[in-house]
């Protein structure tokens, strides 16, 4: 019998050491993303694969956009010939990227990106001198983005296998777009109503729904739209405070709460709208990315993964969400590097069958003991 729980041990052990060599992978981590030689870099969307989008310094401190794999590192997406440009989401699978880069004689020009053609202008609006594409549908073949002149925006753009379509938001030269549906199909963003007073819409099937703020409030803004085209995060404000916001035709307009302070605001949300990240003042007016979900409420990155973060790093913006609720990315503060900089949340767990592993393997060590004892 003693024999036997010997072999069976040594067998689970021998089991645990490669389980737990193999379960390297599915380890939560903090990764800084650096930058293309400059002193900053920020990152804006992340697929489920792991691919990040955003905004980095190069050697001249000029603003470039990058891509990100673990694979390739930090890729310089170029420009239309100016020093600048900025990417702000991606495909599902991470292969094409949209934003905005400048030309050589001053202008934003809308990009999408793939690895064969390079960054491209999927067309320029006859009606102002300046185009951003902001959002893209999870297969890459709608565009929105926003056009107007130089010092202020116009209006919603698409950019379609159709050609440049202009969605009537109700809001003439007042209507910015921020995001869209994995489908296409839903558009979130802003507009500005008479009395210069900001209000969150969302746009589906030629119907603009207004999100307006709660009551004792001014003004709101929608940052993004699940996948599902359900549910929208943003925030809403007065002169006194700011707060994040997530909607739903079910609840209406939801508060996330505080992390103490009294600025909050909703970046990011996954696929089926059930998990939420952003930015929020804490109690010592120090601002602090959160995730927030309808259990836990609005929690501090920075507390819920501290033993990762090293001493004198902090998490200060969480901009997006993988749609499967994975990886977090945002911009921080890499104490090492001295600098902020671009990071890459995974808050995958350790599998259960590891754990399972690890608690048979300790109940069989300490029965041979009590056997021998």
């Amino acid at each position: 019998m003693r024999n036997g729980t010997r072999r069976l041990v040594r067998a689970l052990m021998s089991a645990s050491v490669l389980s737990f060599a193999t379960a390297a992978t599915w380890s939560q981590t903090l990764t800084w993303l650096g930058t293309l030689g400059g002193n900053y870099s920020g990152a804006a969307a992340v697929s489920n694969n792991g691919v990040v989008v955003g905004t980095a310094a190069d050697g001249s401190n000029n603003s470039r956009a990058f891509r990100w794999t673990q694979a390739t590192g930090m890729q310089d997406l170029g420009t239309f010939g100016g020093s600048h440009s900025s990417a702000f989401d991606l495909s599902a699978d991470g292969s094409i990227v949209v934003g905005w880069a400048r030309t050589s004689d001053g202008y934003w020009r809308a990009f999408r990106w793939t690895q064969s053609s390079g960054m491209t202008n999927p067309g320029n609006p006859p009606f102002g001198n300046y185009s951003v594409a902001n959002a893209v549908s999870a297969d890459g073949s709608v565009i929105v983005g926003t056009y107007g002149t130089q010092g202020y925006w116009d209006d919603v753009v698409l950019w379609t296998s159709g050609g440049i379509q202009y969605p009537n938001t109700g809001y003439p030269y007042n209507s910015f777009a921020k995001s869209i549906s994995a489908d296409g199909s839903t558009i979130v963003g802003h507009a500005i109503q008479p009395g210069f007073s900001f209000r969150a819409y969302r746009y589906r099937a030629s119907t603009t729904e207004i999100l307006a703020p709660l009551s004792g409030y001014d003004h709101s803004v929608a940052n993004n739209i699940s996948g599902d085209g359900t549910t929208v995060v943003g925030e809403y404000w007065n002169s006194a405070e700011r707060r994040a916001f997530r909607w739903t035709q079910a609840t209406g307009m939801q508060d996330l709460g505080t992390l103490g302070g009294n600025f909050a605001s909703a970046n990011g949300v996954t696929e089926d709208g059930a998990g939420v990240v952003g930015r929020a003042r804490n109690s010592g007016g120090q601002m602090r990315a959160f995730h927030w979900t309808a259990a836990t409420g609005m929690q501090d990155l920075n507390s819920i993964y501290a033993s990762l973060l090293g001493g004198g790093s902090f998490l200060s913006n969480a901009t997006s969400i993988s749609p499967d609720g994975r990886y977090i990315v945002g911009v921080g503060y890499n104490a090492a590097a001295g600098r902020s900089e671009a990071f890459l949340l995974d808050t995958v767990p350790e599998p259960a069958s590891l754990i399972a592993l690890g608690a048979g393997l300790a109940g069989l060590v300490g029965l041979r003991r009590r056997k021998q004892a």
